[in-house]
C-alpha cells in the first residue's frame, strides 16, 4: 500500500549498477505501493527474468539504467524484446541529468525516445525526478502495456474464432463438426470443452478437443442424460441461451475422465427447431464469468448451429440412401444359382465423408444364358440411389422375355427418359452362353469389361455406346468368346477414378494390375481392391465371372 493508501499489484524490476540508485528507486516505488525486485547488471536481470518466467510471474515493468557494467540498457532491452515470452514487459530507461544527452538516446533507435522500432511507446526518465513523476511514469507505462496486451489477446481470440468457424464450415459430417467446434471452444477458453449436436431423432454427436484422452469416456446413461437436458433447456427457445448446469445434473467425465464438474452451457436450437447445439465448459476453478469469452462462445455456437442443420439433413438422407442401396443389392451369398458360371461380387461404399452414389451390379438368368450388369446413376443423392433401384428392377423385368443386351439398353434408356427426364446413367451389360463361351456386350457409357487371360494378358472389350437417358441409338452388341480359364471383370469407375488423373491412365494401371493377379475370381477382386480401393471417393461395385467345367447338357 502506498503512503496515500493506494494499492497496486505491480512488480517493478529495477536494474541499476549502483547500490545507492537501487535503494533510492526501490524506496520511492515501495512507498508508491509497488513491489520491487532490484539487480545490478544486465546479466543478473536476464537471469532473474528467466527464473520468474519458469515460476509463471514476470515483472510488470523494468526500470533500466542506460549505463550498466556488462551491457548498455538499450542492449538489455533488445535482448528482452527478442524473447517472445518477455517481449510484452515494458522497459523504461533512466539516466542522470549530468550525463551526456547523447547517452540518453539509443544509437540504433532512429526515431529518438519512444519512437524506435522496438520502443513500444515506453517512456524514459531523467534523474533526479520527483517521486510523483517516477510513480506516474511507471503507472502509465504499465497501463499502456496492459492495454496493448489486452488488444493483442482480443485479436488472438478473434483469430482463433475465425479459424474455428472455417473448420466448422469445412466439416463433412456431424462428427467432424462437433470435433472442430470442441477444438475451437477449448482454444478460446484455455480449458477442456465438450460440444454436442442433437439431431431430430435424438441422435447425439459428441465432440472433444484433441487433448482429451479417449480413456474413460462417459457411458450411454450419461449421453441419455445430456439428451434429456438439452431437450428440456432448448424447448421453445429461440437464439442463444447461456446457463449453468450443476454437477448432479451434468454427468461426470465429459471434461476430464471420471471427474465431476458444474458446466457452463451455451445452447442454441437449429433454425428448424428440430435439433440443438450445446457448447459446454467446466466452471470449477473459474473465478468469474467473462462476458467477452461468453460472447465468443455464443458466436461459435451460432456458427455450429448454422452448419449442423444441413449436415444433419444430409446425413439423414444419406442413411436412407445407404439402407435403400444396400437392401436392394444382392449379397454375395444370396446371388442366384447360375449354371455354368462362377460369379464373385464386391461392393465397397465410399468413405463416410463422401456422398452416396448410385452404383449397382446384377447377375440374372436370361433364357438359356446368364446376364450380368454393372452400372452407375450419375449424381450423388437419395434420388440417385432410388433411380439405381428402379433400373435394377426394370432390368430384371425386361430380361424375362428379352435377352439381347443392346435391346435391353434401349429399353432402359426409354424408361429413364420417361420417368426421370434429365437423369443419366451408365451401364455395361454382358449376355453369356455358358455352353459355348459366347459373350455379347452392350456398353452404355460405362468402363468396358476387362478380359483377363490366365497369367498371360488382359484386354478391354471394344464396346462403347451412349449414356442411358440421352435418347441416342445404341450400337449392336460386341461379340467374343471366353475360354475356360478366362476371367471377365466389370467395375464402376469409383475403383480407379482419381482427381487429377486421366481415366485412360487409371484404366491402363488397372489392366496391368489385373494381369499380375493370382488365379481365381476372389484373388482378382481382392488384388484390385488392395491396389485401388483403399479410401474410395466414390462407391465401388465389382463383378467377376468365369466359365465352370460342369456338364450343361
Amino acid at each position: 500500500m502506498s503512503v496515500d493508501g493506494r494499492r497496486t499489484d505491480t512488480t517493478v524490476l529495477v536494474v541499476d549498477h549502483t547500490a545507492a540508485g537501487r535503494f533510492a528507486l526501490g524506496t520511492v516505488l515501495r512507498r508508491a505501493g509497488h513491489q520491487v525486485v532490484a539487480v545490478g547488471t544486465g546479466h543478473e536481470a536476464l537471469v532473474e527474468l528467466d527464473v520468474r518466467l519458469r515460476k509463471g510471474g514476470l515483472p510488470d515493468i523494468a526500470l533500466v539504467d542506460v549505463h550498466l557494467p556488462d551491457m548498455s540498457g538499450f542492449e538489455l532491452r533488445r535482448r528482452l524484446k527478442a524473447r517472445p515470452h518477455m517481449a510484452g514487459v515494458p522497459v523504461v530507461h533512466f539516466s542522470t541529468a549530468r550525463e551526456d544527452p547523447g547517452d540518453r538516446e539509443d544509437p540504433d533507435d532512429p526515431g529518438g525516445p519512444g519512437e524506435g522500432p522496438d520502443a513500444g511507446g515506453e517512456a524514459r526518465l531523467t534523474l533526479p525526478a520527483s517521486p510523483g513523476e517516477i510513480d506516474a511514469v511507471v503507472r502509465a507505462a504499465v497501463r499502456a502495456a496492459r492495454l496493448r496486451a489486452d488488444d493483442q489477446a482480443a485479436a488472438r481470440r478473434l483469430t482463433v474464432l475465425s479459424e474455428a468457424i472455417v473448420a466448422i464450415q469445412s466439416a463433412r459430417s456431424p462428427q467432424e463438426l462437433v470435433d472442430a467446434a470442441a477444438e475451437g471452444a477449448a482454444r478460446l477458453t484455455g480449458a477442456p470443452a465438450a460440444v454436442f449436436v442433437l439431431g431430430p431423432d435424438d441422435e447425439l454427436y459428441r465432440g472433444a478437443p484433441r487433448s482429451r484422452t479417449s480413456l474413460a469416456l462417459p457411458d450411454a446413461d450419461a449421453h441419455r442424460a445430456v439428451v434429456t437436458l438439452l431437450r428440456r433447456l432448448t424447448h421453445g427457445q429461440a437464439g442463444v441461451r447461456i446457463t449453468t448446469a450443476s454437477a448432479p445434473l451434468w454427468p461426470a467425465g465429459f471434461f476430464r475422465p471420471g471427474m465431476q464438474h458444474d458446466a457452463r452451457l451455451v445452447l442454441i436450437p437449429t433454425q428448424d427447431g428440430r435439433g440443438a447445439v450445446c457448447l459446454a465448459t467446466p466452471t470449477r476453478g473459474v473465478r468469474r464469468v467473462e462476458p467477452e469469452r461468453e460472447s465468443l462462445l455464443a458466436r461459435l455456437a451460432q456458427a455450429t448451429a448454422l452448419a449442423a442443420e444441413p449436415l444433419l439433413m444430409y446425413w439423414a438422407e444419406r442413411h436412407v440412401a445407404l439402407t435403400l442401396q444396400h437392401s436392394f443389392l444382392p449379397q454375395p451369398h444370396r446371388l442366384p444359382e447360375l449354371p455354368g458360371v462362377d460369379v464373385v461380387v464386391r461392393y465397397v461404399p465410399a468413405s463416410h465423408e463422401t456422398e452416396i452414389g448410385g452404383d449397382f451390379y446384377a447377375a440374372l438368368r436370361a433364357g438359356d444364358g446368364v446376364l450380368t450388369a454393372v452400372g452407375d446413376v450419375v449424381g450423388h443423392s437419395l434420388e440417385a440411389a432410388t433411380v439405381m433401384v428402379e433400373i435394377r428392377h426394370a432390368l430384371r423385368a425386361y430380361c424375362v422375355d428379352e435377352s439381347d443386351p443392346a435391346v435391353l439398353a434401349e429399353r432402359l434408356d426409354r424408361m429413364l427418359r420417361l420417368y426421370h427426364p434429365g437423369v443419366t446413367a451408365t451401364v455395361c451389360l454382358v449376355l453369356l452362353d455358358p455352353a459355348t463361351g459366347r459373350a455379347r456386350v452392350a456398353n452404355a457409357g460405362h468402363i468396358p469389361p476387362l478380359i483377363v487371360r490366365d497369367g498371360r494378358s488382359a484386354d478391354y472389350v471394344k464396346a462403347a455406346g451412349p449414356l442411358l437417358g440421352v435418347g441416342l441409338p445404341h450400337p449392336p452388341p460386341t461379340e467374343l468368346f471366353l475360354e475356360p480359364a478366362d476371367r471377365l471383370l466389370m467395375i464402376t469407375d469409383g475403383l480407379i477414378e482419381t482427381r487429377g488423373t486421366d481415366l485412360a491412365v487409371s484404366m491402363e494401371q488397372l489392366r496391368a494390375a489385373a494381369t499380375g493377379a493370382m488365379p481365381g475370381l476372389d484373388a482378382l477382386c481382392d488384388t484390385l481392391l488392395s491396389c485401388f480401393g483403399g479410401d474410395p471417393e466414390d462407391d465401388v461395385a465389382m463383378l467377376a465371372l468365369r466359365l465352370t467345367h460342369e456338364d450343361l447338357s
